[in-house]
């Protein structure tokens, strides 16, 4: 199953998305796709929906809003694509490196992405996003936290590099700025797809700047999941960008920052690609 938000900036409303095509709306049935209504059985109310007899509408009349509403927060997990790794320098961690961006970060995938006043260093990361779709604590296994996943998206983490690293190196400084995590399209379930070995790309203005697969993880999804669940508790609707790989701007030779007036293309094999025009603020 693919779920998305359609509509213009606060005025989204839930779907069920039924091809690349088409969608039908499920307002009549939760008010959003968010932490109290997946606290409360979203899921199990639309799974029992006979989705064929619903109204179609077109989704290309609709903005693809971010399809999970105001998550209580954005965790990432950093340096955890081994050639990424290799390409900033960093020795791959032991263990999970984890930092938090603002929640209101989250964006629609296709919304316009805006560099900061003054910004030297704005950078690209196509990162697969995990959703939480169940409350997460002190989960005992890898295995158990598989569990507590509603489904995959496509993050665009977006970053600041000079925020980021020269600014005493807090990271969470250069990733916070407003429109700084577009996502989208819509969220595969996790019944439906397995992030194991998938391809992940991000080109800029049609030239392919990261091209890579999830089996470069050096700590796969459930891991960090079960990880992260040790020490933070977990809430639905909660998202996870799990890493980015090798091709990012500061690791390029020129660097390639973002300037302003670029397109950027995010695309993940089985979930599909999201766009962002690049604008300065």
């Amino acid at each position: 199953m693919r779920i998305a938000r359609l509509g213009k900036i606060h005025h989204e409303k839930p779907a069920i998305i039924c091809d690349e095509s088409e969608a039908v709306f499920v307002d009549d049935i939760i008010s959003d796709w968010n932490r109290t209504e997946l606290e409360n059985g979203a899921m199990e109310k639309i799974r029992a929906l006979d989705i064929s007899k619903r109204p179609r509408v077109k989704i290309a009349d609709y903005r693809l809003g971010s399809p999970v509403a105001r998550p209580t927060k954005v965790v990432c997990i950093g340096l955890n694509y081994a050639q990424h790794a290799i390409e900033t320098g960093a020795t791959p961690p032991p263990e999970p490196v984890v930092f938090m961006k603002a929640p209101d970060t989250v964006i629609g995938g296709n919304d316009d992405i805006i560099v900061p006043p003054n910004s030297l260093k704005t950078d690209y990361e196509v990162e697969l996003c995990v959703v939480i779709g169940k409350r997460a604590l002190y989960l005992k296994s890898e295995e158990e936290a598989a569990q507590h996943i509603l489904g995959y998206t496509i993050s665009q983490d977006v970053s600041e590099r000079y925020w980021q690293v020269e600014r005493s190196g807090q990271w969470m400084k250069g990733k916070s700025f407003p429109t700084f995590n577009p996502m989208g399209p819509w969220i595969v379930t996790a019944d439906s797809y397995d992030p194991t070995d998938v391809a992940l790309s991000c080109k800029v203005d049609d030239e392919m700047r990261q091209n890579s697969r999830t089996n470069d993880l050096i700590f796969g999804i459930n891991h960090c999941i079960w990880y992260l669940s040790q020490f933070m508790e977990l809430h639905p609707g909660d998202v996870v960008n799990t890493g980015t790989p090798q091709g990012v701007g500061m690791g390029s030779n020129p660097t390639k920052f973002l300037k302003g007036g670029e397109v950027v293309v995010t695309t993940i094999e089985g979930i599909g690609t999201i766009t962002s025009k690049v604008r300065n603020a």
